[in-house]
């Protein structure tokens, strides 16, 4: 926390979006953790929520586009490599899987609100060849929830940073499930209209 209040510090947005990029191109940094923070340090700069959004937004696409690639052009080799180097990926990696063969293109949306698969998710659809022009419209769908969610709860709350983040840590088991519900409504409702446009 302290090194991140530095960063932020010393070189203002340009330090938050770095480090959300970070996050998404699956860098050892808890979202959990840096979005909230990013969003009070943003409102006591007088940061306007309305640029960090998107910039944060944007820099979450460029990141897990990294991984999407990575993914792509390595396929399955490069998952069981990373889980030959990190043991400790295994669990998460198979998860993003089941997540992937269980919900299809929704998952990578889906999977963005879930943090045992969250990070892999985008080697995972990189690696079975989803193609772009579904893998970046549900990743930005599930960044902005998940953004937009998070970022809040520092910025409009920054003034009591404290409580909201002891009750975020006593309560995040009942947050997500409500995020994921968000996201699974968005898509139904966006498959029903997609369904009722091709029955016109």
């Amino acid at each position: 926390m302290e090194t991140l209040l530095s960063l932020f510090d010393r070189y203002g947005i340009f330090a938050m979006i770095l480090i959300i990029f970070l996050e998404y191109a699956c860098f050892p940094i808890s979202s959990e953790l840096v979005l909230p923070f990013s969003g009070a340090v943003a409102r006591a700069e007088n940061v306007s929520f309305f640029l960090l959004l998107p910039l944060s937004v944007l820099a979450g696409l460029l990141g897990t586009g990294l991984c999407y690639l990575a993914g792509r052009i390595g396929g399955e080799a490069i998952l069981t490599k990373l889980i030959k180097r990190f043991p400790k990926t295994e669990k998460a990696i198979n998860a993003s899987r089941a997540k992937f063969t269980k919900y299809g293109a929704g998952a990578v949306c889906i999977g963005r609100v879930i943090p045992l698969c969250r990070t892999y998710i985008a080697f995972v659809a990189g690696a079975v060849g989803q193609s772009p022009s579904v893998y970046f419209p549900y990743s930005l769908l599930g960044i902005t929830i998940w953004n937009s969610a998070l970022l809040s709860l520092g910025y409009f709350l920054q003034d009591n940073w404290g409580a909201v983040s002891g009750y975020y840590d006593r309560y995040k088991q009942y947050f997500i499930p409500v995020l994921m519900g968000i996201v699974i409504v968005l898509l139904l409702h966006k498959r029903a209209k997609h369904r009722a446009s091709h029955e016109v």
